[in-house]
């Protein structure tokens, strides 16, 4: 029986056509931007000069040893390290190559080993060296991942292959196509853990993936696939971990805390990339779709390379685009403009036009028919919550702060609003048209600006 969670929403995933279409690997394009922010953590320096000429997979920019590097994805020279423009909308100071289409391969990459062979500090360092870090869109450093804190003992190791966003599919066709890499990923991060045991989850939908992996597997390494409820937000962690283990992270925890690590399945490939050819983070897959594209299309593409290259090997516009997405089009970032680059949280660029609704909210407009847009008070917003808030209340008060300020944030603090993780199924079901998500975004925004030190310690853990 496939498990899941109380709460979250069942849209339409628009994956019908897209989910059959293969992984096709792009080459690089003319210039390559390469931002020295992509992970949570703070921002690298750069380990190269303008003029200098790189290959493909050298390191380029470092910090420390909390930090993942960055590496070329081409082979040219650095014309300029100057401010572009980031997918999160930010000017983030950056390194350009110039890709000389030779795609030369720099000596330090190769083969780190056997995995038997291998202890699990040489694992941690090549994850490490390889600038890996969470490919969902969390960014988070792997390396940090597989070294919780001494206190916390990890017995249970998940890979999330759940893909729970309308229109993604990127991590299916990789489970599809290349099953291996995931279980070599996952083999290698259950030796970091010393564990015989772990969870592959699939939503229970993805039969040709699950097919897929099991036939990888054939019954050994001790890795077991659990089927899930096809809901969003199922890829969450915490969502996740319950539905695979039945074990709740309590407010301000973390997975470690109770004894989990999730890695996701492009991190888990990755992981195996690294360790079975040497080459770092310098690729990966990317869904190129939506209404307004005209051949949807998943593509292994090079880091560095611009939103506008991928629109254009999809075939280009259809219809007059009126919004552009990185990532799913529940969480992702709406983009202003289409020169900017693919980084390592890139899962996908989504491309709508303006008939596109999907908003669930439309198809109720007839019946509750809010004249002035505000809210309805109709629960429907608590009904899908997967953290069990009331976010109604929550955007009552956060609409509140500014007149009066210390009591809306503590109801605000009282309703749980530091516990929303943000993921947009209170605003796709309103019903009056509403988005409460942009208030509570306001409220935590307050919240943290109330309580700097707090938020700087939750970052630094």
């Amino acid at each position: 029986m496939a498990r899941g969670f109380k709460g979250g929403i069942r849209p339409n995933d628009s994956k019908t056509r897209i989910s059959s279409i293969p992984i096709h690997e792009l080459d690089g394009t003319a210039e390559h931007v390469y931002p020295l922010r992509q992970h949570i953590g703070a921002m690298l320096e750069s380990a190269v000069e303008v003029g200098e000429c790189v290959l493909v997979g050298q390191k380029i920019a470092d910090l420390d040893e909390l930090n993942p590097p960055l590496f070329a994805s081409v082979s040219g020279k650095v014309s300029a390290i100057e401010p572009r423009l980031h997918p999160d909308g930010s000017m983030v100071r950056s390194i350009i190559i110039e890709n000389d289409m030779r795609y030369e391969v720099h000596g330090s990459v190769c083969p780190k080993g056997k995995l038997k062979e291998l202890s699990p500090q040489d694992i941690i360092h090549i994850v490490r060296e390889a600038g890996i870090v969470g490919m969902g869109g969390e960014c988070y450093p792997t390396h940090i991942k597989l070294q919780p804190q001494k206190d916390k003992e990890i017995d249970c190791v998940i890979i999330n292959g759940t893909e729970c966003e309308p229109y993604l599919t990127g991590s299916y066709r990789l489970m599809l196509e290349s099953p291996e890499l995931l279980v070599y990923g996952m083999r290698a991060v259950m030796r970091v853990f010393g564990l015989s045991k772990g969870h592959i989850a699939i939503e229970a939908d993805k039969r040709a993936a699950i097919k897929a992996v099991k036939t990888k597997l054939a019954g050994k390494y001790g890795i077991k696939i659990n089927k899930l409820r096809t809901r969003y937000p199922q890829g969450s962690e915490k969502h996740l971990i319950y539905a695979v283990t039945g074990r709740e992270i309590p407010h301000g925890k973390t997975p470690a805390d109770v004894g989990v690590v999730v890695i996701n399945a492009d991190t888990a490939a990755a992981i195996a990339t690294a360790i079975k050819t040497g080459m770092p983070l310098i690729r990966r897959t990317v869904t190129v779709a939506g209404t307004a594209i005209a051949k949807p299309a998943n593509f292994n593409v090079r880091l560095g390379a611009s939103f506008e290259y991928l629109v254009e090997k999809a075939g280009g516009f259809k219809g007059e685009p009126t919004k552009v997405i990185m990532g799913g089009p529940m969480r992702g970032i709406a983009q202003s403009c289409l020169q900017v680059p693919v980084v390592k949280g890139t899962s996908a660029v989504l491309v709508f036009g303006e008939s596109s609704a999907t908003h669930a909210g439309h198809k109720m407009r007839k019946r509750y028919n809010p004249r002035s847009g505000h809210c309805v008070r109709c629960g429907k917003c608590a009904d899908v919550c997967p953290m069990r808030l009331m976010p109604m209340n929550i955007s009552l008060y956060a609409q509140r702060i500014a007149a009066a300020p210390k009591e809306s944030l503590e109801m605000c603090e009282k309703y749980g609003a530091d516990d929303c993780m943000e993921c947009g199924a209170c605003s796709y079901m309103c019903p009056g048209q509403q988005h409460p998500l942009k208030f509570i975004r306001v409220a935590k925004k307050a919240m943290a600006e109330k309580q700097p030190s707090a938020e700087n310690q939750q970052i630094k853990e």
